[in-house]
């Protein structure tokens, strides 16, 4: 068994000795040349975000969000960079040569051109989503009003949603054609408050004022001003809407909205004020007292 393995060596060791140990030193050299691009890539897109880091660990600015998009597109094109490359050296160290297959390469290039042309596409929109600071990693997007979502992760090619149930939402960046940010610089968060018509309706405007300032104190860094009364919005069959919008940091109005409908119910359900009751008018007529009343005496 010995002589075996040691006969098997023996091609392994003459290779080593005439040019195996050459070749090695230079796939070294390759290896640690790739690790190192990686390395710096890695060093330089944390920098990046260190430069933007506000220090405020509960909030993220888009700065930093557009930072974050950024690195990891940085970080996934030095991969396959990187992967290229390594192959390409291999091959050249073994003997194969690699110029026919960077030609072919580009004539592959051509053909994929016009055979894969989506793919094209969406690597040709992510370039522009990214150049054009559309939209980063951390937004509140909603895409073509069919995908809503944070975005957790953009590359050239797609965009990673996560929408309110945990859902991942993969969207070719070809396919996207209208997109609306939810968190971008600041939210609103529209809250329509029902009332009956017999309320006093300074009153409520007073006391919708009164509880968006105590929110606002209560949670500043999620509400930036104090709400805004609108006024009557709309009218319906037993009461009319009023309509209060509250502007609140990127992305929380949503939970802005539903804390301030807490807080709505519980200061009317102190201050007595009900909800509209639904209220129907009913007519009545009695055909025998019409019938007495006509008749002669």
């Amino acid at each position: 068994m010995f002589f075996a393995i040691l006969s098997l060596l023996q091609p392994f060791s003459k290779w080593l000795e005439q040019s195996g140990w050459a070749k090695l030193q230079h796939l070294s050299l390759v290896l640690l040349t790739c690790g190192l691009i990686l390395f710096a890539v890695n060093i330089v897109a944390r920098a990046v975000r260190r430069a933007v880091d506000d220090g405020d660990d509960s909030t993220t600015t888009e700065a930093e969000r557009r930072a974050e998009t950024l690195s990891a597109v940085l970080n996934n094109a030095a991969r396959v960079l990187v992967l290229v490359f390594l192959l390409l050296m291999i091959l050249q160290e073994f003997g194969i040569n690699i110029a026919p297959l960077i030609a072919g390469a580009g004539i592959a290039g051509v053909a994929l051109g016009f055979g894969a042309q989506s793919l094209v596409k969406d690597v040709i929109s992510g370039f522009f989503l990214l150049m054009e600071d559309q939209f980063g990693v951390g937004d509140l997007i909603s895409i073509d009003e069919k995908h809503v979502g944070t975005v957790e992760r953009m590359t050239l090619r797609v965009t990673q949603l996560r929408d309110v149930e945990g859902r991942a939402h993969y969207v070719p960046n070809g396919s996207i054609n209208r997109v609306i940010v939810l968190s971008k610089e600041f939210s609103k968060a529209l809250v329509d408050v029902e009332v009956g018509y017999d309320v006093d309706l300074d009153r409520i405007f007073t006391l919708l004022e009164v509880i968006g300032a105590e929110l606002r104190k209560a949670r500043p860094e999620l509400v930036l001003e104090p709400t805004d009364v609108r006024g009557v919005e709309s009218f319906g069959k037993d009461g009319c809407s009023i309509r209060t919008l509250t502007k609140s940091a990127p992305g929380k109005q949503f939970e802005v909205a539903r804390l301030l409908r807490k807080r709505i119910i519980e200061r009317f359900r102190e201050e007595g004020i009900a909800s509209p009751i639904p209220q129907r008018i009913v007519h009545t007529k009695s055909f025998g007292e019409d019938a007495a009343a006509a008749s002669p005496d």
